[in-house]
């Protein structure tokens, strides 16, 4: 490992991301929607936040959400009321490697019918998390720059705010990047920035790591510069991670001085109890116990540089096969439980 808070576990793309996107092209994104199967749970679809203080979308057959109506038809009401926390919110969709265009757009559409915007998270870049739980991407330069265009075919004109790449400029900033890949990484981000931005309704928001990852903030100045920042409508802090809102806001602080006064966007999903105070590196950023549900998304944040508070991480998925828990990615019902339960 690299250190005890990058956060190195995202979402399984293959299973999490395509299979959402899948089935909302499938059922809420077709003007012909089939009728569930007749010995399925029906889903209690959750109403979208006030927009005034959430643009977001919910996703109502979010994995929380179906669980949620599975476990009610089960009799196991607490259980179905905790898990109904996670559905209630609008949580980022991860553009998986299949089908980005598809993907994109399904979530987009969804989005714009509910008269709200879809929050996604692109997720694809070569060399990813450095061989470890979520490792992956693009094979190549090439190959990333097909699917970037795909997903920015997907999402059009429709409303997105995207978070691009989590871990891939901390990464390069903590080492754990091999030097060789350094200029292409920062080429393919600065490409992207670019593409998204010619987007008419298209917010980007470049990954910076965490404030216990990459300190102090300036080592974070000159990545952000070179892979666009400039362009770009911020950047984004605390992605999978667990420290407080506050230490993020400090942070982000810091980091917004040296780049012009670039604004920010935190992810609250799971830091609603701060990280783990361990020695043991790992257990900080890897399936903690006792951690919670933060600051719901919204963009009433109550600090001019702040954006929003959004949920990038979707709360109830694995960092990674530690401490019993499944494959990156994939859900996890006694976590998702803890998570609501210890929730203020």
């Amino acid at each position: 490992m690299y250190g005890s808070q990058s956060g190195r576990a995202r979402v399984s793309l293959t299973t999490a991301g395509a299979a959402v996107g899948a089935l909302l092209l499938l059922s809420g994104c077709s003007s012909s929607s089939p009728e569930p199967p007749a010995e399925a749970a029906p889903v209690q679809a959750p109403a979208q936040q006030p927009k005034e203080k959430d643009p977001f979308w919910v996703n109502p057959e979010s994995t929380a959400a179906k669980r949620a109506a599975e476990l009610r038809k089960g009799g196991r009401n607490s259980q179905a009321e905790l898990l109904s926390r996670i559905a209630a919110q609008p949580v980022a969709e991860w553009i998986g490697p299949d089908d980005p265009e598809g993907q994109a757009r399904g979530f987009t559409e969804a989005a714009a019918k509910a008269d709200r915007t879809a929050v996604l998270v692109l997720y694809n870049i070569p060399h990813r998390d450095c061989g470890q739980y979520s490792q992956g991407g693009a094979s190549d330069g090439d190959a990333y720059r097909g699917w970037l265009d795909s997903a920015v075919r997907g999402i059009g004109d429709r409303g997105a705010t995207v978070i691009l790449e989590p871990d891939a400029l901390p990464h390069i900033s903590d080492g754990c990047t091999p030097h060789e890949h350094h200029e292409e990484r920062f080429a393919l981000l600065k490409e992207a920035v670019g593409r998204l931005k010619s987007l008419p309704h298209t917010k980007v928001y470049l990954d910076a790591g965490n404030p216990s990852w990459v300190t102090p903030a300036d080592r974070m100045e000159e990545p952000l510069r070179r892979a666009g920042i400039d362009r770009a409508d911020g950047f984004a802090l605390n992605v999978s991670n667990f420290q407080t809102t506050k230490a993020n806001k400090d942070y982000g602080h810091q980091l917004s001085q040296l780049l012009g006064g670039k604004h920010f966007v935190i992810d609250t999903s799971r830091n609603g109890n701060g990280p783990l105070r361990a020695a043991d590196h790992e257990k900080a950023w890897c399936n903690p116990h006792g951690r919670a549900l933060g600051e719901p998304p919204t963009t009433r944040t109550g600090d001019s540089k702040v954006d929003a508070y959004l949920w990038v991480k979707r709360p109830g998925e694995s960092d990674g096969t530690c401490k019993g828990g499944p494959d990156a990615g994939q859900w996890w019902e006694t976590y998702a439980l803890d998570l609501a339960r210890n929730a203020r």
